[in-house]
């Protein structure tokens, strides 16, 4: 089992869905975590909806939450094999040091997807704005397993 890491700023709604839906479709093969530079605390309740609009069940036992990537950068986290950054400004930011695995550094990439929790207008429109960040990441983690089998 490789594990993988997705990284957002506040770790609310982008890096969520990708760590949910990872595990959704990846199941067996990838292991899906995820975490923010400035953890906002909890998931946005959008997020959660959508996942749930789209069949991707959660873990009961260990609900989503909203955590600090500092998380995953000690000694005793699981070694991650890629991380990727799912929003511009985390790109930019330096990240901490992640551990190796067999003193190999994890391959690092970056999916730039819009922030949903910042579109405005009325509940449709918010609704609309995560179910189509949610397609994206869909559509990019499938292609990422295709290209990425184990």
């Amino acid at each position: 089992m490789r594990n993988i890491l997705f990284l957002c700023t506040g770790n609310s709604a982008r890096s969520i869905m990708a760590e949910a839906y990872m595990n959704h479709a990846g199941a067996g093969r990838w292991r899906a975590f995820s975490a923010g530079s400035k953890p906002v605390g909890a998931p946005n309740p959008l997020a959660l909806a959508t996942l749930e609009a789209h069949s991707v069940s959660l873990p009961k036992d260990a609900p989503p939450r909203s955590k600090s990537w500092n998380e995953f950068a000690g000694a005793e986290t699981p070694p991650m094999d890629v991380v990727v950054t799912v929003c511009d400004n985390t790109a930019s930011e330096t990240c901490p040091v992640w551990p190796h695995r067999n003193s190999k550094s994890p391959r690092k990439l970056h999916w730039s997807f819009p922030d949903p929790a910042a579109a405005t207008g009325g509940e449709a429109e918010r609704r609309l704005a995560f179910t189509n960040v949610f397609s994206d990441i869909r559509m990019q983690i499938d292609k990422f397993l295709e290209e990425n089998s184990i």
